[in-house]
């Protein structure tokens, strides 16, 4: 009965759509305005425009680039009305047994009419009227008119519409002089532009490409021996500078996409729909970030394309995203070595030992052995081997101690360690064993950054986003952030503690090049052989984490986390505290003591050269492999009493906060590879 009266109602819209009239005027249809995004300023930082486009007649496009299209998209386009009948029964099926719409069965003529008329939305209703509108196009023009519309209309990436602009802007060709595997790679784009990119993901375009031409083979458009040779085609992409869309900070352009992805927009939607999506960058100081990319790696004398930088910063009250640097030049590699790298800390890692301690009731005066140690067959030592007896906890800290935080890391257990890690918001794996005291382990800046937040705003984990409010294009918000996503993860007293270490790091210990400032706080890391250099620090409204390295685990010519990492943090701070003047951290003061400096430590106890005292010369035991992550296939200006309150808020250790989904990066399906292997992109 139930399906007599599905076939029934099937039957009935099919009368329904016969009924309806071709539409009137369809030559006077235009696409979607374009979408906008704005920093926190207003200013405008990136437009999805179709400046990379040129319409050609469909009798110009090369016959095999329309059946590639056809193969992968719509392998019934010159039989249908529109909709196919039966991937339509298909996934009606799967929609209403999950209670969602899952399936989309679009057609060509249908994805044409979502350009033209619709939003991306994936709901019952827009299905419905995508279906009638794809009919009433296949009433008012040719198949071959509506084949040419899409080809000249659809979003191919890189602010790219159209199959003639992206022959020219990925392989610097007229769509005449294409490969059959150059036009299969095209035709595999629609589906997900930015996943299967060339320019973003060599790997994932490769195999897009060659299910394209499987498709071809299969319908029959191309032989075995075509499909075969075709596959085994190299990937030749165009050497000149990539125009891309209008966009003033890319690798936060793509965090900002990747969070409206999970927001649920969806990748047609966001460049076509004329959306204003407005985000919390701080413009100033993103702009700081960027010139000091490339002024400081040319003065660091690090100007191969493998010697990197990045560099993130968000607010520990609210989460808003001021600032965020995946590399030092996005037209070169566009691989995210914020959220994507996972590189060994250093001594930056040491906070969580400290912390750890701290949270078990150990005082920052109690007093800790600086004095050479052998743990079974391991023995770490000090840079310079330099040691300097009974010394207090602070001081252990500011001076990196590697001995004293071993003896840390024995006396308050690795396992305590890690769940305090964990906790506060590292992600990567971390191995249960003493080593990770002295930052032996991969991490990801971003992770990093999020934790060291917590030392800042009392003892809370904060997610960080980008997205204020996003409006549609009648001006109608169609979403607005809800506020952050807080979790209680260690308490006020060991905040403040930390804070107050961490404070002595920068003013007289091996973080001084950042002490720029009367409120901040930060901690140093260099690992063996100067491979990579950390600086991760904060004021009560901002924190900021700097990386240099290589990626391809190259050693940095003698860099240490209180040099360059250090000195660049300095200089974007001093940008990006300007929107907080009479920032202080409301913290007490540590034992009723006066100022900072209860004991002072010696211009000669630290090296001014290398002045880490840490992991060149550490004998690090069982240190683990340098990870790499292989990616798998709003108010316009900040509102200071509001971040007042919201920092007023978390120092509420009884407040009831929202502790749900706080992790912003999924890990599911990802891969490893070895420390000497290139990152993607590199």
């Amino acid at each position: 009965m139930g399906i007599s009266a599905f076939l029934a109602a099937i039957a009935a819209f099919n009368i329904y759509l016969a009924s309806l009239p071709p539409i009137s005027n369809f030559e006077d249809i235009k696409p979607n305005p374009v979408t906008t995004v704005y920093a926190s300023n207003g200013e405008v930082i990136k437009t999805f425009t179709a400046f990379k486009f040129e319409k050609v007649s469909i009798d110009k496009i090369p016959d095999y680039l329309k059946k590639a299209v056809i193969a992968t998209e719509d392998k019934n386009f010159y039989k249908h009305r529109g909709f196919d009948t039966m991937g339509m029964i298909r996934s009606t099926i799967t929609n209403i047994a999950s209670g969602q719409v899952k399936q989309g069965a679009s057609t060509i003529t249908q994805q044409l009419a979502r350009i033209l008329f619709l939003s991306n939305e994936r709901t019952f209703d827009r299905k419905i009227k995508e279906l009638i509108i794809a009919h009433r196009i296949e009433k008012t023009i040719s198949k071959d008119e509506i084949l040419e519309m899409y080809l000249n209309s659809v979003y191919l990436g890189s602010g790219v519409y159209g199959v003639s602009s992206a022959a020219k802007t990925f392989f610097d060709k007229d769509l005449s002089q294409l490969t059959l595997a150059e036009q299969a790679l095209i035709a595999g784009l629609p589906q997900a532009p930015s996943i299967y990119s060339p320019f973003a993901n060599k790997e994932a375009g490769l195999r897009r490409r060659n299910q394209v031409l499987k498709r071809m083979y299969r319908n029959k458009y191309i032989t075995l021996e075509q499909m075969q040779q075709a596959q085994k085609e190299g990937l030749r992409l165009s050497n000149k500078p990539r125009i891309y869309s209008y966009n003033k900070a890319p690798y936060f352009i793509d965090f900002v996409l990747n969070e409206l992805k999970n927001i649920g927009f969806e990748e047609q939607e966001i460049s076509q729909g004329g959306l204003k999506i407005y985000t919390t960058l701080d413009y100033k100081a993103q702009n700081t970030a960027q010139n000091l990319a490339t002024s400081t790696m040319a003065k660091a004398g690090l100007n191969k394309a493998s010697n990197q930088i990045a560099l993130f910063s968000f607010s520990p009250t609210t989460g808003r995203i001021y600032a965020y640097l995946g590399g030092k030049n996005y037209e070169q590699s566009q691989y995210d070595r914020v959220t994507k790298a996972i590189r060994p800390s250093g001594s930056s890692f040491k906070p969580f030992v400290y912390a750890t301690a701290l949270q078990q009731g150990i005082s920052i005066d109690e007093q800790i052995e600086d004095t050479p140690l052998t743990i079974k067959d391991w023995s770490p030592k000090n840079y310079g081997k330099k040691y300097r007896g009974k010394i207090p906890l602070w001081k252990a800290l500011a001076i990196s101690s590697n001995v004293a935080a071993v003896r840390l890391i024995k006396k308050s257990g690795v396992d305590a360690v890690i769940q305090t890690a964990r906790e506060m918001g590292i992600t990567t794996p971390l191995a249960n064993d003493m080593t990770i005291a002295l930052g032996s382990n991969g991490v990801k800046l971003y992770d990093m950054v999020v934790a060291y937040g917590a030392f800042a705003n009392g003892g809370f984990k904060v997610r960080p986003y980008s997205v204020e409010r996003v409006e549609n294009s009648r001006g109608i918000t169609i979403y607005e952030n809800s506020g952050p996503k807080i979790v209680k993860v260690i308490n006020f007293e060991t905040a403040a503690g930390m804070t107050y270490m961490l404070r002595k790091v920068v003013e007289i210990g091996t973080g001084r090049a950042a002490n720029i400032a009367e409120n901040i706080a930060g901690k140093t890391g260099t690992t063996n052989d100067y491979r990579d250099a950390w600086f991760v620090g904060y004021t009560p409204d901002i924190v900021t984490g700097v990386w240099l390295g290589n990626d391809n685990n190259a050693k940095l010519p003698g860099i240490t986390g209180g040099s360059w990492p250090a000195r660049i943090f300095a200089q974007f701070m001093k940008t990006a505290i300007q929107n907080f003047p009479k920032s202080v951290f409301d913290y007490p003061k540590m034992n009723g003591s006066e100022g900072l400096s209860p004991v002072k430590i010696e211009d000669n106890d630290i090296d001014e050269t290398v002045d880490e005292t840490e992991e060149k010369n550490a004998d690090i035991k069982q240190q683990a492999p340098t990870p790499q992550v292989i990616p798998s296939a709003t108010s316009k200006q900040q509102n200071t009493t509001k971040i007042k309150s919201e920092k007023q808020k978390l120092q509420q250790p009884k407040k009831q906060f929202d502790t749900t989904n706080t992790d912003l990066i999924e890990y599911d399906d990802e891969k490893l590879i070895p420390q000497n292997v290139p990152l993607p992109g590199a």
